[in-house]
């Protein structure tokens, strides 16, 4: 989430853990279609006790672990983006999901340069991701408005490029991102309004979770 030092415990805070899970079990068990998650198959097995209703604090707990698990993100710095949401003006919850959506993975994948998620935490890890000119492999690195994020120049003519893109060519592009898919770049024209974030997370049950 930093914008200075990279170091490596950095990357390894960001990949531990994360890329093992199961994606479509998590999925079920979290009530969400993995295409939010740019996993276009779904499993067609069926949740034990799906009938049972959840108490409120089952569905508060349920939308935290809905957010973290679709961006990627651990416990304690999922705490600190809360945080940090909190000192910002504003309504908490819509901060705290602009502030996920602004995680350069996550812009990487709204780009089209990843077929999912995970795969665009990868991309950044890997060392192929710039922001104004600069390299960046910090997946978490929050881009602001007027950042030119792209793939590096010694990345764009890879094979792996024009894969990816042939999958994500039906994408649609927020309107907060100005995309260049020639050169495998894009400008960030604003920071989302959290109408433009289209993934299924109750943020306001968030915000009563952590208010207790």
């Amino acid at each position: 989430m930093r914008k200075g030092r990279i170091t490596n415990y950095d990357i390894q805070e960001e990949n531990m853990a994360v890329d093992k899970v199961p994606v479509l079990k998590r999925c079920r068990s979290l009530g969400l279609d993995p295409v939010f998650l740019g996993v276009d198959k779904k499993s067609t097995r069926q949740l034990r006790n799906q009938r049972r209703k959840m108490s409120e604090y089952g569905l508060q707990l349920r939308e935290k672990q809905k957010a973290k698990f679709i961006y990627g993100v651990l416990e304690k710095p999922f705490r600190n983006y809360y945080a940090k949401a909190e000192r910002m003006s504003g309504q908490t919850g819509e901060n705290l999901m602009i502030l996920l959506e602004s995680r350069l993975d996550s812009v990487i994948f709204r780009m089209g340069l990843a077929r999912t998620r995970r795969e665009a935490r990868q991309v950044v890890g890997h060392r192929h991701v710039t922001v104004n000119g600069k390299l960046v492999n910090i997946p978490s690195y929050l881009v602001s408005a007027g950042d030119v994020i792209a793939i590096k120049e010694s990345m764009k003519s890879a094979q792996r490029y024009k894969d990816i893109l042939e999958v994500t060519a039906g994408r649609m592009v927020p309107a907060w991102l100005e995309v260049d898919q020639e050169k495998l770049s894009a400008t960030v024209k604003q920071l989302p309004h959290r109408e433009e974030i289209d993934v299924p997370v109750n943020e306001m049950l968030i915000v009563e979770l952590y208010s207790k």
